[in-house]
């Protein structure tokens, strides 16, 4: 009926409800591709997505598990996702900390992306499984190698040594705003904390108890943390902080406006993760991450999702950088209170 009342063929409203209309298929106008789409809408038309599964074996789902939803990484990989998969036609689900290898037993997808699948030996059973039963993955992750499904690897720590290089060019009483599982990991491996103890201990600096707080995975413990680092009640005031995250860099900079200190004139500040945010908060936050990572991330995961054949797993690497921002920047003018609307 659609097909009639478009005055088209049923192949070519097939290809338009498969999202390969446009310049992204295989050259249905965009003025057809109108048609076919307010002719469906006329007669209150919806596809039958299940048939067209089994019909053409995809599912025009993209699949999210990302851990911390409220973390700004997760937060502009998910965006990048979804607005590269809506280009293509493509829906996105998000699995907000819950048990993926579940997820994504129950719900088919053209592909799923998982920001931390873990690397023992009962995550690697899972992903091995979910590979056998013809789930497309892509795993983001600094130990694994590609085994079945993609590895996107951005190594964080030669990018964490730079922002502790950048901070010991104008300050030796650097604090710690860590995440309690890196510094409990620490101890075993390299973690982001061991780049801020190494060049402390390097430069014979004391990284005592009083220059380093622990947050949870939450924006409260974190700024929570950053009190307690910035208030002067442990012990001396650190000058800077090398926090392990960008979202805890930004509590950082809200708890120093809080207790009326200027950033950077009073405490400088550097994040990890080059997030979106860290160009919005005030002042602007000194960063360390890979150049335009969301946007190419997106781009391997939709790319993925689109391919009609399985191709070889691949690694795909990103190198960091350091960004520097108002929050270190002693030159420019200090900030005390946020911006309006920042």
């Amino acid at each position: 009926m659609v097909a009639d009342l478009a005055g088209v063929s049923t192949a070519t409203v097939s290809y338009v409800f498969s999202g390969r209309s446009g310049s992204d298929g295989p050259g249905v106008a965009e003025e057809t591709a109108k048609r076919v789409l307010d002719a469906a809408e006329r007669l209150n038309y919806r596809p039958n997505r299940s048939a067209r599964a089994i019909r053409t074996g995809r599912t025009g789902m993209v699949q999210l598990s990302l851990h911390m939803l409220s973390d700004p990484w997760s937060l502009a990989v998910a965006e990048a996702v979804n607005a590269e998969a809506n280009r293509h036609g493509l829906t996105t689900l998000i699995l907000a900390d819950g048990d993926w290898h579940t997820a994504l037993d129950r719900v088919e997808s053209d592909v799923a992306y998982l920001d931390a699948a873990g690397a023992d030996g009962d995550a690697r059973a899972k992903l091995h499984d979910l590979v056998e039963r013809g789930q497309r993955l892509v795993v983001f992750s600094e130990s694994l190698e590609p085994d079945g499904f993609d590895v996107i690897r951005s190594d964080a720590i030669p990018g964490c040594f730079l922002a502790i290089d950048h901070l010991l060019e104008q300050h030796t009483a650097i604090g710690c705003l860590a995440a309690e599982v890196a510094v409990r990991g620490a101890d075993h491996g390299v973690t982001r904390v061991t780049p801020y103890l190494e060049r402390l201990r390097e430069g014979r600096i004391d990284a005592g108890r009083a220059l380093t707080a622990t947050f949870a995975d939450t924006q409260a413990s974190a700024f929570s943390a950053a009190v307690d680092l910035l208030s002067g009640e442990r012990g001396p005031r650190p000058t800077a902080i090398y926090a392990t995250t960008d979202f805890a860099a930004i509590a950082a900079i809200n708890a120093a406006h809080m207790l009326g200190l200027r950033v950077p004139h009073d405490v400088a500040i550097v994040g990890v993760g080059n997030t979106p945010d860290a160009r919005v908060v005030a002042p602007t936050l000194t960063t360390v991450g890979p150049t335009d990572f969301y946007e190419r991330q997106a781009e391997i995961i939709v790319g993925r999702a689109l391919e009609h054949e399985p191709a070889p797993a691949r690694l795909h690497e990103f190198a960091w950088s350091l960004f520097p921002g108002g929050s270190t920047d002693l030159a420019g003018p200090a900030v005390d209170r946020p911006a309006r609307g920042a």
